[in-house]
């Protein structure tokens, strides 16, 4: 493959970057409160997330940064307060994308930039927001367990940090 451009590289590490926050600001929330979704099943799709921008980096024989925030994220005194701060940081996710998604015009991390910044669109601000709307009318939002589980699993220690 021809060599990326440093826009294009700069672009692939802060998706990487953004991709492990989430990963473990969700896996603090559920150390915090339990396997509670829709942080378990986020947290799964994360990992997804990050294995996906895995492959561009090996494709394009660049180093793979570690996961420097678990431990680093912040904490939410509630699950209600977790939803709400998801809802914020999907939108944010989503601005992300169409920024670096203006960075290069190479086929494939378009496609997987798309992929990112769809499911987290259209799945993750949906699913928080359904969340923090639950807890704000019932004083609770999240159920507990995995739900469907599909892809790789992250487990405790996280993907390939």
């Amino acid at each position: 493959m021809t060599g990326l451009n440093q826009t294009e590289i700069r672009a692939l590490e802060e998706a990487l970057d953004d991709e492990y926050r989430a990963w473990a600001t969700y896996d603090q929330v559920i150390t915090d409160f339990g396997d509670v979704r829709p942080f378990s099943n986020i947290r799964e799709a994360e990992a997804r997330h990050i294995e996906a921008l895995h492959r561009l980096f090996t494709a394009y024989a660049l180093p793979i940064p570690s996961n420097p925030w678990p431990g680093r994220v912040e904490r939410y005194a509630s699950i209600q307060q977790a939803c709400e701060a998801g809802v914020a940081a999907e939108i944010e996710n989503g601005q992300l994308y169409d920024r670096l998604l203006a960075a290069t015009d190479r086929a494939d991390l378009l496609a997987v930039f798309r992929n990112l910044q769809q499911a987290s669109q259209q799945r993750h601000l949906e699913a928080f927001r359904r969340c923090a709307q639950r807890g704000s009318d019932a004083g609770g939002c999240a159920g507990r367990g995995r739900g469907r589980r599909r892809g790789i699993s992250a487990g405790r220690s996280g993907p390939r940090s």
